[in-house]
């Protein structure tokens, strides 16, 4: 560890502990270097993010931060989703697909992985029958289950046979690394062919990645980059503040936007697909009946939640299909903000006098927030609601391993997610036969707009249904230091691409 990073690491952990007193002492200490100044190829750059990954491997979870630290900065994938959500080729140098669309033919690049193995068809197909093995909950294995067999053809060249055509498959390619076949465990520690190497991992506090001196590709532009973690969302805006850190991924308070844009920081506002849910159990009574849980639905303003958590930025949707998205339909009315119809419904569904039940809260982010706002909202039409506050680590284990929960909140960030409610074994356990038809049928579409007419009618039954209550579009809003450049503006996917980031 440099000194200077080790100077960062410990004004940032005391930000973490300081709280506000720190945050109006020291906002007069402005970190802008000066856009006019040149950037600095050595410079390490410091971000602030309350996304920590639960562990560092892509198929035991993970959650979203597994992807925002590591996918196509220290892993790499066949292919890559840009940040407009583009697939390009990355690993697969070359691809040629058979006729029927069953056979794709990839030939590598020359690449070799952090700890100097060559980069093989082996590597390929060892990652590609992990990711959807048995062991492997990572969230595109099922639609990756396509896969029928992988074959080694020879040294760079590996074939792969799918059971039926799918429109998605380079696609969802993108989301898998391929990792070295000799690795072992890879819950704490990394072997990709990226830009950055692993350089340190301490759980609760920062993961720091080194550049990859020996990259097959162009060369970051910065020396290094360091992810500081803070649970608490006022740190973190202190940590900034105080440089700690450049920058934030994600502002979750626009409350405090005036002020950084006073201190002459960048507020760098993009497109996002990051839907705040609460998500039912719906195997379970009393979410197991649709009148319920658009009863539910029906109960909560989410406008007035929207304003209140975002200040209003971002926007209302419908069902899990943000308008970024070809098979958006504009749903947000759909099951309408009517407290009598709420009531109604539930004197239908036999829960005349309400009921009780528990809402799993992660300790993260503004779920506790828009916890205490559901609370409210709902014991307006008799419902109960008692708030289990949860850490991730648990939230990870109890309600997506276990599904041992009634109802919970939580923030999906993925694009093109709509195929979670094509899975009845999903956490959620969403079980509707004609949703999974359209789902599994448009992924052998021929034609995109035959994938995108089949898509809608998924889209508009899970509204119908109320499958969940999805509560709004977060804004995508990231915050840097002046001088600090080439910082990813989209969030259409947890995917944050730190090689072109610089600091003046």
């Amino acid at each position: 560890m440099t000194s200077r990073r080790l100077s960062r690491v410990l004004t940032a952990a005391a930000a973490a502990t300081a709280g506000l007193l720190v945050l109006a002492g020291c906002a007069a200490a402005n970190p802008g270097s000066g856009t006019s100044q040149t950037a600095d190829p050595a410079a390490e750059i410091v971000v602030g993010s309350q996304n920590e990954p639960t562990n560092l491997d892509q198929i035991f979870g993970g959650s979203s931060g597994v992807t925002e630290v590591f996918t196509g900065n220290v892993y790499e994938g066949l292919f890559k989703i840009t940040d407009d959500a583009q697939v390009e080729p990355l690993l697969a140098a070359e691809t040629e697909v058979s006729d029927d669309g069953l056979v794709y033919t990839f030939t590598l690049q020359d690449a070799t992985f952090h700890s100097g193995k060559a980069l093989t068809a082996d590597d390929v197909k060892y990652s590609l029958e992990r990711f959807i093995g048995e062991d492997s909950i990572a969230a595109r294995k099922r639609q990756l289950s396509v896969i029928d067999h992988v074959d080694v053809v020879d040294e760079k060249t590996v074939e792969v046979t799918l059971l039926q055509p799918s429109i998605s498959f380079t696609y969802n390619l993108g989301y898998v690394w391929i990792v070295n076949s000799e690795a072992g465990d890879l819950t704490t520690t990394a072997d990709g062919t990226g830009p950055y190497a692993l350089a340190d991992y301490r759980k609760g506090d920062s993961i720091t990645l080194d550049v990859n001196e020996d990259y097959w590709g162009e060369a970051p532009a910065n020396g290094g980059v360091v992810y500081q973690y803070y649970a608490d969302p006022t740190a973190l805006n202190n940590a900034l503040l105080t440089n700690a850190v450049d920058l934030v991924t994600s502002q979750s308070n626009p409350d405090s936007l005036a002020e950084f844009e006073a201190a002459g920081f960048q507020i760098i506002e993009g497109t996002s697909t990051t839907k705040e849910l609460l998500a039912f159990n719906d195997r379970v009574a009393p979410f197991d009946s649709v009148e319920v849980r658009k009863a539910v639905y029906s109960a909560i303003d989410r406008q007035k939640l929207l304003d209140a958590i975002w200040d209003g930025r971002g926007e209302l949707i419908g069902s899990m299909v943000p308008p970024s998205e070809p098979w958006y339909l504009d749903l947000a009315d759909n099951n309408p903000y009517d407290p009598a119809l709420s009531e109604d419904l539930l004197a239908q569904a036999g829960y005349g006098d309400g009921f009780t039940f528990t809402l799993d809260t992660p300790d993260s982010g503004v779920h506790s927030t828009v916890a205490e706002f559901v609370k409210s909202e709902l014991a307006k039409v008799g419902i109960t609601v008692e708030i289990n506050i949860i850490t991730d680590d648990e939230w990870y284990q109890k309600v997506y391993t276990d599904t041992d929960f009634q109802a919970t909140l939580q923030g999906h960030v993925n694009d093109r997610d709509i195929n979670f409610y094509g899975n009845p074994d999903f956490y959620w356990g969403y079980d509707n036969a004609d949703v999974q038809t359209w789902l599994t049928e448009s992924e052998a579409a021929t034609t995109v707009e035959e994938q995108t007419e089949l898509i809608k009618k998924a889209n508009q039954q899970i509204s119908d249904d109320a499958a969940s209550v999805w509560l709004y579009l977060n804004p995508q809003l990231r915050i840097a230091a002046e001088g600090v450049s080439g910082v990813p503006q989209n969030g259409l996917n947890s995917l944050f691409y730190v090689y072109d980031i610089t600091m003046a």
